[in-house]
């Protein structure tokens, strides 16, 4: 194939193609000519290595432009390099973009250039349900990857700067060409920045971080659960040279309370009461998490299981408006120290039970006789 044909013609686009034209266009071409699906045909490898080329310099935006103005001579005699620049070989360089498009960054396909962003962080912090409930303001202290104050994070010596990398040509990749394939890696000398230090600070040598022990003020808010986790953008490590820090996650665990269990805004409490408010009926307080005196309403002649609602006096719906409910499940606890007195009166009593007092227990006594009478008929 001629190498004198158009960059347009070769990729069958028009001149005013935008960036997502060519690059399908360049793809699909790729796709129907490549060498691995033509072995053996010079005619569809030299066409490979055209569109290749074409595309190469019509997807920089400047290259493009000075190939608009001056057709290929803009690339002759030392020009922009007609894409070969930087340590970036020929022949099959953009294979890589038909990898990728299959393949996205799994293997590491991206091409972001400059330091990466620094690490995220996790801290585990326990906090008391009373803390989950009116939520609070705690200061933790970690050991984190800092920036270098010295070099004010870019890994320089004061005084001192950066240069571009020789070797990618500030590209931060390079690639290297295995038979009909292009190997794009990070460059080796300046692991991707595209720059490289020519005076290391003395401090983080040349990482522009340093291990410190850092105080960080957190905001928990009412209504945090066990596993809650809340962001602290910034405030992770460092990233190399002067990159944005990464974030802070707080993992949030809550303490097991004395008296109260929690699902959701749902607070539950077990409350035993004595025989005889079960069977009379009265009243008990339950100091509420809200710091108020709950007063609840026990009627006559309830069961042990039975639950009460208090309405409102829950845990606080986290980032929302109103409470969840306080649930109070009673527990009728049975005398095991009476007085000789207590007895007597309680024989007084049992003497005058017609069976009406408790049906349920009369009703499951009644159906076992049923059984009884039933197996010796």
């Amino acid at each position: 194939m001629s190498l004198d044909i158009d960059y347009y013609e070769l990729l069958e686009v028009e001149r005013t193609a935008d960036e997502k034209t060519l690059k399908s266009a360049y793809r699909r071409i790729a796709m129907e000519c490549h060498p691995d699906r033509n072995p053996g045909c010079d005619k569809s490898e030299a066409k490979f290595k055209a569109i290749s080329a074409a595309y190469d310099c019509l997807k920089d935006p400047q290259k493009r432009a000075a190939y608009d103005r001056f057709g290929k001579a803009a690339f002759e005699n030392g020009g922009m390099g007609g894409g070969g620049g930087g340590g970036q070989s020929q022949g099959f360089g953009d294979f890589s973009d038909i990898f990728e498009s299959f393949f996205g960054d799994a293997f590491g396909g991206g091409r972001q250039r400059g330091p990466a962003r620094g690490a995220d962080l996790r801290y585990d912090l326990e906090i008391t349900l009373d803390e989950a409930f009116h939520g609070k303001t705690t200061e933790i202290k970690i050991d984190v990857a800092d920036q270098c104050d010295d070099c004010a994070g870019s890994g320089a010596q004061p005084g001192t700067g950066k240069r571009q990398c020789n070797l990618c040509a500030g590209h931060g990749k390079v690639r290297a060409q295995q038979g009909f394939f292009v190997v794009e890696r990070t460059c080796p000398t300046c692991h991707g920045r595209g720059e490289v230090i020519e005076s290391p600070c003395r401090k983080c040598g040349g990482d522009g971080r340093v291990e410190a022990r850092k105080s960080i003020s957190i905001d928990i808010p009412p209504g945090v659960d066990e596993g809650t986790r809340i962001r602290v953008a910034g405030k992770g490590e460092a990233g190399p040279n002067g990159a944005s820090a990464g974030d802070l996650y707080i993992f949030i665990h809550v303490a097991r309370h004395s008296v109260f269990q929690r699902e959701g805004t749902t607070l539950f409490c077990q409350a035993p009461i004595s025989f005889t408010t079960a069977a009379l009926g009265g009243e008990i307080v339950i100091p509420g998490m809200d710091g108020k005196r709950h007063v609840i309403n026990i009627p006559e002649g309830i069961q042990s299981g039975k639950q009460l609602r208090q309405r409102g006096a829950g845990m606080p719906v986290l980032q929302g408006r109103g409470h969840g409910d306080l649930v109070i499940q009673i527990d009728v606890e049975t005398p095991s120290r009476l007085t000789a007195r207590q007895k007597e009166i309680l024989c007084e009593f049992r003497e005058t039970e017609t069976g009406e007092e408790c049906p349920q227990s009369r009703g499951f006594f009644d159906r076992i006789k049923n059984i009884w009478d039933d197996l010796t008929d």
